[in-house]
């Protein structure tokens, strides 16, 4: 008898300067074998920009996953009691939704997902991106590091002289930081170089 696929709940937040790599892990991580379910924030669901336009965002985790993407919070909430993901990421997750997660605000589809996942005990992998991470959003990087069932992909600076406060996960290692959560072990180093 097969093993069934692991359901990987795959969250995009707003950091739309790195949407590209976001979507190209989701992609690694289907052809890896996990069954995506993809989830937006609202404004990761509803803005177009320079980084492209959003229902095209949501057509491109569409056809990845073969799944309808979770936009609301309503349809969000069910991810725990129903235990519709084995493990979730949040890829890009924004300075914003970092705040969010480390004071347990739930008033978007991915905070909801988070909350809701969390419930169930199951690993939640965070892929940083934010232009503050040294400043405002230092206190809940900290405060999230420390809460049990949450885990890092590594990350740096990105630009040091021009965004001395800014630090971006290394996108191509969340596949080994899934690995890593689903046995309770956080992929080390957590801070690299790039």
């Amino acid at each position: 008898m097969s093993t069934p696929a692991p359901r990987l709940a795959f969250c995009i937040t707003g950091s739309f300067c790195t949407f590209e790599k976001a979507f190209s892990e989701m992609e690694r991580c289907a052809a890896a074998g996990y069954e995506i379910l993809p989830v937006f924030s609202f404004n990761a669901a509803r803005l177009n920009t320079r980084f492209g336009c959003a229902s095209d965002h949501i057509a491109r985790a569409r056809k990845i996953s073969g799944h309808e993407p979770i936009l609301t919070i309503e349809d969000a909430e069910p991810i725990g009691p129903k235990k519709m993901a084995d493990l979730l990421a949040v890829c890009p997750c924004t300075g914003n939704t970092l705040a969010k997660l480390a004071l347990s605000i739930t008033d978007t589809p991915v905070s909801m997902a988070v909350k809701s996942h969390l419930r169930n005990e199951r690993p939640v992998v965070l892929c940083p991106a934010t232009n503050d991470a040294l400043r405002g959003s230092a206190k809940n990087i900290g405060a999230l590091l420390n809460q049990k069932n949450i885990y890092f992909v590594p990350f740096a600076q990105d630009d040091a002289g021009k965004k001395p406060a800014s630090l971006v996960a290394d996108f191509s290692l969340l596949l080994p930081t899934l690995k890593a959560a689903e046995g309770g072990i956080q992929l080390q180093p957590v801070l690299t170089l790039i």
